[in-house]
């Protein structure tokens, strides 16, 4: 498994705000990896650092490029999709592919026309005349028909309804995701995406408190439901979470014995929203 991210003491301060704390991180490929924090942690700060949109401090190796002296060289391998993301109301469909495929020497535009085809979308449309969701669509066509290695994703289906929302991350996984490309997504809704993530991290106040793979996650974290009359019992076990369900508890518990939970009450995998409001309300207190 070959690492195509290295940051080390990743640093980033806008005057007394310190956006990235010294992080240290990596991404291997073939991975997914999903960069979840609330507004203002520094997820989009460390996407624009990999993408070279930002000066910081420390160490940071994007296959092999700093990003900071050599982007025109790691945008050959990198592609970008923010729910910022613009393209002139003016500008026809088919006006779009073809500037891609004029800037772009890595680009299929046959690729691009295959994707539109299973949509809505006519190239003699302009894009002011195109929903937010085929807009996105307009986007992920372009972006993947472009052959790199690793796609980031900055809240890419952000005000979407959740039938784009689904096709979206469908079509991510059917036409660009394999075992030599990696992708990197922020996002909030995390219930819609923690199916497919190999990696979690978690950022708060520009610093990680949870950087571990989705197996680890797994091993590492149980949640537990116990009746009343064993919930004292459960609470010396120092759970990091806990909260009423019909008249049960349920503990959420950071590498507790297996047998012991087990013996506790019923054994549950936490989910990536549970598990990220615990740790957020742990690293608050």
């Amino acid at each position: 498994m070959s690492r195509i991210v290295t940051a080390k003491g990743l640093s980033k301060s806008y005057g007394s705000f310190d956006a990235l704390k010294s992080v240290d991180f990596t991404v291997d490929r073939g991975r997914i990896v999903g960069l979840i924090g609330p507004n203002g942690a520094g997820k989009t700060t460390a996407l624009k650092a990999i993408l070279g949109l930002t000066t910081f401090q420390g160490h940071l190796d994007v296959f092999g490029f700093d990003p900071r002296k050599e982007r025109h060289k790691l945008m050959q391998k990198v592609c970008f999709i923010a729910d910022v993301a613009v393209l002139p109301r003016w500008l026809k469909v088919s006006q779009a592919l073809d500037f891609v495929e004029g800037v772009h020497p890595m680009f299929d535009r046959h690729k691009a026309e295959r994707f539109l085809g299973k949509t809505k979308i006519s190239m003699r449309s302009r894009v002011g005349q195109l929903s937010k969701g085929m807009v996105t669509q307009l986007h992920l066509a372009l972006v993947l028909a472009i052959d790199v290695e690793l796609l980031v994703l900055d809240e890419p289906t952000l005000g979407l309804d959740i039938l784009y929302r689904k096709e979206f991350y469908h079509e991510l996984l059917s036409e660009f995701y394999d075992e030599n490309r990696s992708i990197i997504v922020t996002t909030h809704q995390v219930e819609e995406v923690e199916n497919l993530l190999t990696d979690l991290m978690f950022i708060k106040d520009g610093e990680f408190i949870l950087n571990s793979t989705m197996d680890e996650v797994s091993e590492r974290f149980v949640e537990v439901m116990v009746s009343q009359e064993v919930a004292e019992q459960a609470k010396q076990y120092n759970p990091i979470a806990e909260r009423d369900v019909f008249g049960r508890k349920v503990f959420l518990f950071d590498g507790i014995d297996a047998e012991v939970a087990q013996n506790l009450g019923e054994i549950h995998r936490p989910s990536v929203a549970d598990l990220f409001v615990a740790k957020m309300k742990g690293a608050q207190a």
